[in-house]
């Protein structure tokens, strides 16, 4: 099988977890923590920050002993390390933050069983060196903190006319409850997924006609 060590390039393996194979916008894993704990936008920063500490710690475990779990029993063994990495993440942030982590609630043991990071142990980091797993494990996080921010962010905003906390849109604008209920996840993720597909075919367009501009060139 050929995986990206054959050609080992940093750049395309953080470009292709960030975007074009980020969990939400591409491949709409992780829905659960996305949905429910994005209320706002600081939510979605740490809930994206603790998803992304359990990716690299996964990553870089999976890939390190990757040569001594039999493939019989490889899916148990890595689901056994994410628990313990999602459990050391589960206490460190009721001991040091307790509130946010009451605010999280059931949404942190449930890293768990995020596809998203499961499937990076099971595609990439069982195939690939610590250090390309490394950068994987780095751009899948921040590419899945990237959209929660995004949509708490959004919900935030048009919600309470707020982000971080801080009044944007000044105390006369009417809070739209929509949005902080759970059907203005979906409608925001709605909007936000064809913004991203839209982004995503004027690179497309932009990549050909760059294409079509250095074939010219050549001949």
């Amino acid at each position: 099988m050929t995986t990206l060590d054959d050609t080992p390039n940093k750049q395309e393996i953080f470009a292709d977890g960030f975007w074009h194979n980020n969990a939400i916008f591409a491949q709409l894993l992780g829905m659960c923590p996305l949905l429910g704990v994005t209320t706002n936008a600081e939510n979605g920063f740490w809930m994206g920050l603790a998803t992304l500490l359990v990716l690299i710690g996964s990553n870089l475990i999976v890939s390190l002993v990757r040569g001594l779990i039999p493939d019989e029993v490889r899916i148990p063994a890595y689901i056994v390390i994410i628990a313990s990495l999602v459990t050391v993440v589960e206490l460190t942030m009721n001991a040091w933050m307790h509130e946010m982590y009451l605010i999280l609630g059931l949404f942190i043991p449930l890293i768990v069983v995020n596809c998203a990071i499961l499937g990076r142990a099971e595609a990439f980091a069982s195939k690939n060196t610590v250090t390309n797993s490394l950068v994987d494990a780095v751009a899948m996080g921040l590419g899945f903190t990237f959209a929660l921010l995004l949509l708490g962010g959004v919900r935030e905003l048009l919600g309470q006319g707020e982000l971080f906390g801080f009044d944007i849109f000044g105390s006369s604008y009417p809070d739209v409850l929509l949005f902080i209920l759970p059907p203005g996840a979906f409608i925001a993720l709605g909007f936000i997924l064809a913004g991203v597909n839209l982004v995503n075919i004027r690179m497309k367009k932009r990549k050909e006609a760059l294409a079509v501009q250095q074939a010219e060139a050549a001949s």
